[in-house]
């Protein structure tokens, strides 16, 4: 009998050889087990729950099956996943090297781009959660530089005709001029302005949204390394609702990262309106305000709580017996986890025996 080759669940056709374990890689794994997650879910015929904004740019829950999240039936001979690759619809919004998303969707026949995606795979508890009840364990969440000129190209995209890019300059335009955008003294007594102002276009887009982040949650019991019973399931933000991370009701009295974000956002459909794209990078390395760059945010558990908490997240729907039905022909024997000495000394209870 022919033994089956490692592989994972839907992926027909992908820009990654399963059978070669350079493709079990962490970075090459955590964006594609999600995909093949999201696929097996299609065939049980469970829907990721899809975080959005509304008018009033509160964030909703509801739900997203997997054929209009891709753009494509997941288990179609013609679904093709593609990896780190560009994003096309993007690529006259912006100067300097081109970025690229963690997975693009394509039709495998006529070879159509239909969507791009950002994965964030992400374990629940973390560290401010895990001495919490477990109906309030919740992850951490890390949004980079990347994500950031994803949302603008994303809004950039729906203010696309020229009528369009004026009702976004009418927008932009309520902001007072600001001379030197890399002086925080100068931005922050106007910052209330930038802050609505992007509010105000987040209004006006809610029916045009977009999924932005598919974020699926693994569960373990606390601390421990050990999958809860009931361990995985998938969120998916939208555009908008990955800028209500950012937004805070508090007075601002100095740009912290999340304030940042907001200003590179700003000044990305700024430069948008006025010449027809923006350089992405040199927003960020000129509107750094003493913070590094490496990260644009991240919220903790205990903030993120408030945006995850449901049924999906108490109780996620995928159980731990499952995930033999995603990964498949003993790819799990490919995998390469990193090698950590306090994850050795935590699982090395002798070791403290007296």
């Amino acid at each position: 009998m022919t033994q089956p080759l490692p592989s994972l669940f839907g992926q027909k056709h992908s820009s990654r050889d399963y059978t070669q374990k350079r493709s079990w890689g962490k970075n090459m794994f955590n964006s594609s087990f999600p995909a093949s997650l999201i696929a097996y879910m299609y065939s049980r015929n469970i829907k990721p729950v899809y975080l959005k904004t509304d008018r009033n740019c509160k964030v909703r829950h509801g739900y997203i099956a997997a054929d209009k999240l891709f753009g494509i039936d997941p288990l179609s001979d013609s679904a093709y996943y593609s990896y780190e690759a560009e994003f096309p619809f993007y690529s006259t919004l912006y100067t300097g090297p081109r970025e690229k998303m963690d997975l693009v969707m394509m039709n495998n026949v006529s070879k159509e781009v239909l969507s791009g995606f950002e994965i964030k795979l992400t374990a629940m508890p973390d560290n401010t959660t895990a001495g919490k009840r477990e109906e309030e364990y919740s992850c951490e969440i890390v949004v980079r530089p990347p994500t950031v000129w994803n949302i603008a190209c994303s809004i950039c995209s729906a203010y696309d005709t020229v009528n369009r890019r004026e009702r976004l300059r009418r927008f932009l335009n309520r902001v007072p001029m600001i001379n030197n955008w890399a002086e925080a003294g100068e931005v922050l007594p106007h910052f209330e302005e930038i802050r609505q102002s992007i509010l105000d276009i987040c209004s006006d887009l809610s029916a045009r949204q977009r999924p932005l982040v598919i974020q699926p949650v693994w569960k373990t019991d606390g601390k421990k390394m050990r999958l809860k019973d009931d361990c995985m399931d998938v969120f998916v933000w939208s555009n908008l609702a990955v800028i209500q991370m950012c937004v805070k009701d508090a007075p601002v009295t100095e740009i912290d990262r999340f304030d940042r974000t907001l200003v590179w956002i700003f000044r990305m459909l700024l430069e948008y309106v006025a010449h027809g794209c923006f350089d992405y990078r040199r927003i960020v390395r000129l509107q750094s305000y003493s913070l590094a760059n490496d990260k644009a945010f991240s919220i903790p558990g205990n903030r993120s709580y408030h945006f995850l908490k449901s049924e999906e997240q108490h109780h996620p729907r995928i159980r731990k017996e499952e995930i033999k039905n995603v990964i498949l022909g003993g790819g799990q024997n490919l995998l390469s986890p990193e090698r950590r000495f306090d994850a050795v000394l935590v699982n090395s209870p002798d070791l403290f025996e007296e």
